[in-house]
């Protein structure tokens, strides 16, 4: 959900799409409030807003409510327009824009090329794997763990396309590898359903390749151990009365636990010690990178006129 629609899905909680009814709270109590928020997004950055509510809620500083995820809201803009809370500590990648990598120069396009280096982590890995993700509003919460380890995320906002769905089992038949799908979202109706259906797909389009895939989150055992924050099961889905009274969103869960689930699933594949051979060589040869586009910087000096010839 974006910072500018706090209405948009008051559902999710059971209860209607009404204004929330303001309550009178103390300048004491505002400023009380988001300095515990502000101490609940610095240790769960990068974080989206309703991650923040959820753990908010847990420590009684809002209601779980829609009003209370509009306090949230409300907080958590004000504090990062005064400077109070940094912009990057919350994320949403709901929204993106698509534009041309360019460059003034060739000197700018080595070093951009020499920052953005990165080696092949898995070529010579015996298995592929792939993190798929329930809700695009969570990438950015997890996406440092993904691109860290070099393993796609694939955002499939619920139920995915058969577009998506098959491109994605053709790329696993070319890899020619077994291959490891970790599936991540809400333990309700639908976003079970949704990851019964994408297995399926995946297994369809992918023929005959060996595929695994695991329900990572969220499940049962996460929801009792570390008693998950439940909203009612949306009494208008069909699939209700088989499921059970109760559902938990994948947002319910810690960030930094959800990444941590993340790796795990992820360096189960990688031969011990892999990762740290992979950066070492990757700084090596970025400096390499570097002192060439440092080469051509000074020949580009040397062929420039001078400005007194110029004259």
């Amino acid at each position: 959900m974006s910072d500018a629609s706090p209405m948009a899905d008051g559902i999710l909680f059971g209860i209607p799409n009404k204004k929330p009814k303001r309550h009178r709270v103390t300048k004491t109590g505002l400023v009380d409030r988001r300095a515990a928020l502000l101490e609940i997004v610095r240790n769960a950055q990068p974080a989206t807003v309703r991650q923040i509510f959820y753990l908010a809620s847990v420590r009684g500083l809002v209601a779980k409510d829609e009003g209370g995820y509009s306090r949230v809201q409300i907080d958590l803009v004000d504090m990062r327009r005064s400077g109070q809370l940094p912009y990057g500590w919350i994320v949403d990648h709901t929204r993106w824009q698509r534009r041309p990598v360019t460059f003034e120069s060739i000197e700018e396009a080595l070093a951009n090329t020499a920052a953005a280096y990165r080696k092949a982590l898995w070529r010579d890995a015996g298995s592929y794997v792939e993190i798929w993700l329930e809700k695009d509003a969570l990438s950015g919460a997890i996406l440092q763990i993904t691109d860290k380890f070099d393993v796609p995320l694939m955002v499939a906002r619920g139920y995915a396309s058969e577009t998506f769905l098959h491109s994605s089992g053709k790329y696993m038949a070319a890899v020619k590898k077994p291959c490891f799908v970790y599936h991540f979202g809400d333990f309700d109706p639908s976003g079970q359903d949704a990851a019964r259906a994408i297995e399926k797909s995946l297994r369809h389009h992918a023929g005959n390749v060996e595929i695994h895939f695991e329900r990572i989150a969220v499940t049962q055992r996460q929801i009792d151990e570390w008693n998950l924050l439940s909203r009612p099961t949306k009494q208008s889905d069909s699939r209700a009365k088989k499921f059970g009274p109760v559902s938990v969103e994948l947002d319910a869960i810690d960030p930094n636990k959800l990444r941590e689930l993340v790796e795990e699933v992820i360096v189960r594949h990688l031969p011990a010690h892999q990762y740290e051979i992979l950066i070492a060589a990757e700084k090596s040869e970025r400096r390499q990178f570097q002192g060439l586009a440092g080469l051509v910087e000074q020949l580009a000096q040397r062929k420039a006129p001078d400005a007194g010839d110029a004259q």
